[in-house]
C-alpha cells in the first residue's frame, strides 16, 4: 500500500482514503439496487405484492357467461323489458294450448266418393232455418233445408221428401213434439249429382200441431213456448235452430 506523503500527518490521509472508499462502496450499492428494481418491475411488484396478487386472483370466481346467455333468452322469450318472472310467464303464456271446449264438436273431414257414386253423409251439409222467429199459436211455420255438397269430388244424392225430415222438440231436446214423416203421403225420391258446393233447398210446413208415428193420434197445436228443430237428410242432422211460439195476445 501506497504511505501517505504530505505535510499533514498521516492518519488525516487514512481517513480521507476510507471515507472515499465507503463512499465508493456506497455508490456501488446504489447502483445494485436501481438494477436489482427495475428488473423486478418496481416497488408494486415486490415479492409481497406478487403473491398477494396471485391470493386475489386465486380468490375471485370463474368467469361465466352462462347468466348473459340466460338473460338473453328471457328477453327473447318474454318479448319485453320485464324481469325474469315476467319472461317466465310470457314463456308459459305463448305454449300453445290448443284444447278446444269439450262442448265444441268439429264436423269430420270429407271423405272420397264410393265406386257408386254417391254422397256419404260426411260429405254433405244439412242446415235448417224457418221463415220468422216467432209464430202464434195455430200458424204453419215453414222451414227451409239446405244440403250442400261439401266434399271436393261431384256425387249424387237422394234429396227429395224420401230422404227430408224435420223434427220439431222441446226446448231441451228431451221430448219430439212432431216429424215430417209422421203424417206426410209425399215419400218421393229426387237423386240429384252435386258438384263440389252446389246446394238444393226445399221447404217443408208444419202445421202447428203434435203428430206421431203412424199419424194415428188427434193432432193438438202446441202451446206457447220456446222450441228446437232439426233438418235431416237420412240420418245426416243439422245443428238445432230455436224459434218461439205466442199467444195471438203476445204477438
Amino acid at each position: 500500500m501506497i504511505e501517505p506523503n504530505g505535510p499533514l500527518p498521516p492518519e488525516v490521509y487514512w481517513r480521507r482514503r476510507i471515507l472515499a472508499g465507503v463512499l465508493a462502496l456506497g455508490v456501488v450499492a446504489v447502483i445494485i439496487g436501481l438494477i436489482v428494481w427495475t428488473t423486478t418491475g418496481g416497488g408494486d411488484s415486490g415479492p409481497g405484492n406478487t403473491a398477494n396478487s396471485a391470493s386475489a386472483s386465486a380468490s375471485k370466481p370463474p368467469a361465466t357467461t352462462e347468466p348473459a346467455d340466460e338473460s338473453v333468452d328471457e328477453r327473447v322469450t318474454g318479448g319485453g323489458t320485464g324481469g325474469g318472472a315476467a319472461a317466465g310467464g310470457s314463456a308459459e303464456s305463448t305454449t300453445p294450448s290448443a284444447t278446444p271446449s269439450s262442448t265444441t264438436t268439429s264436423a269430420p273431414a270429407p271423405g272420397p266418393v264410393p265406386a257408386s257414386g254417391m254422397c256419404p253423409d260426411e260429405n254433405i251439409s244439412v242446415v235448417l232455418y224457418t221463415d220468422k222467429p216467432t209464430y202464434t199459436v195455430g200458424s204453419q211455420p215453414v222451414f227451409t233445408i239446405v244440403v250442400t255438397n261439401a266434399g271436393l269430388s261431384e256425387c249424387s244424392r237422394d234429396v227429395g221428401k224420401s230422404a227430408q225430415n224435420v223434427v220439431v222438440r222441446t226446448l231441451d231436446g228431451t221430448r219430439t213434439l212432431w216429424t215430417a214423416r209422421d203424417c206426410s203421403p209425399v215419400k218421393t225420391p229426387d237423386n240429384r249429382t252435386l258438384k263440389p258446393a252446389q246446394q238444393v233447398r226445399d221447404t217443408i210446413t208444419w202445421s202447428g200441431t203434435t203428430s206421431n208415428p203412424g199419424c194415428n193420434k188427434p193432432r193438438v197445436p202446441v202451446p206457447a213456448g220456446q222450441y228446437q228443430a232439426v233438418g235431416k237428410i237420412g240420418e245426416k242432422e243439422s245443428s238445432p235452430i230455436t224459434f218461439n211460439v205466442v199467444k195471438p195476445a203476445e204477438r
